[in-house]
């Protein structure tokens, strides 16, 4: 058999452990895996429906919160049925293709959520520090661009990992010690020379992270600056309370990947179990809490949500 087969070759299917070390506790583990993918549901789902069904709330913020809450959807589906059939079914096996579609997806959705709460914050920004500006700057054609290159960059960053993965041969086995088919997971059973996977993976993490952050904090370094030389505490109140639910979901979903960054590097010698505890928290508890952080704090929508379920009871 010649080289180029043998780099070719791959296994025509996974096998998912779940969470290793903790199998027997599975179907324990499920139900709040369970509930929180049904709240995510819930949430994001009457979201969606409030704000593309009234006029009113097609604004650059209720835009945004609509973006996020598709990402959401996807981001959660993508992975979290997959992990209730291995808990409750014993249902492990995944084709390889499939592995490699569902990790595109993850990936490329969580870099979109983090465009997105970007996104977000220069619209805070714009509402209070250039408040004269913001109709004619935050036009629906330009919100259309920011969504489409969000989109654009996720893709374009993630799409190599697929065909990188395709050319390895995998001598370790076909079994992924994780609950969802992660990069680095998926990595680990291949022979050959890996290193540029890995380096490819952590560069982009490491650079949507700090560079997204990284803007995200100066957005809220001006706001909080211009906030405090308005005159009134009435203005103060306003001013930042139309900041909390943002900065609710900006820690919902950059505090999950800063305490699993630390944990991989402080606690290493940790059971595999509590990293994949820890990355499947990352997985739930963002697309579960945004629609009540974002959607509770924003008194539009509130009212929206009120008038539905008054509405179902007449």
């Amino acid at each position: 058999m010649s080289v180029s087969n043998i780099t070719a070759t791959h296994p025509a299917a996974f096998l998912l452990v779940g969470i290793p070390g903790l199998e027997h506790l599975h179907i324990w583990i499920s139900i709040p895996f369970c509930f929180a993918y049904t709240l995510a549901l819930l949430g994001n789902c009457t979201l969606l429906f409030i704000i593309c069904s009234d006029a009113a709330l097609h604004e650059p913020m209720y835009l945004f919160l609509a973006m996020l809450a598709a990402i959401d959807l996807v981001l959660s589906s993508t992975t979290l049925p997959k992990m209730l059939a291995i808990f409750w079914f014993r249902d492990r096996k995944i084709n390889f293709d499939a592995c490699l579609v569902q990790m595109f997806f993850l990936h490329s959705f969580s870099i979109m959520e983090s465009a997105v709460l970007l996104a977000m914050a220069c619209d805070h920004y714009m509402a209070i520090c250039k408040p004269l500006h913001y109709t004619m700057v935050l036009t629906g054609h330009l919100i259309t661009r920011i969504g489409m290159a969000a989109v654009l960059r996720a893709v374009t960053l993630m799409t190599p990992l697929p065909f990188l993965l395709k050319r390895f041969h995998y001598c370790r086995g076909p079994v992924i010690a994780h609950c969802y088919c992660e990069h680095m997971a998926v990595v680990r059973l291949a022979c050959g020379d890996t290193r540029f996977n890995n380096i490819y993976g952590i560069a982009v993490a490491m650079f949507i992270v700090v560079l997204d952050l990284l803007f995200v904090i100066l957005s809220y370094i001006f706001i909080f600056r211009a906030v405090l030389q308005l005159a009134s505490q009435k203005a103060h109140y306003k001013a930042f309370g139309t900041c909390v639910s943002h900065i609710g979901a900006i820690l919902a979903f950059y505090t999950p990947v800063v305490i699993s960054s630390v944990m991989h590097h402080v606690a290493c010698r940790a059971p595999p179990h509590v990293h994949i505890l820890l990355a499947n928290f990352y997985l739930l508890f963002p697309p579960m809490v945004n629609p009540i952080i974002c959607g509770v704090k924003t008194k539009q929508i509130c009212e929206q949500v009120i008038g539905l379920f008054l509405r179902k009871d007449v």
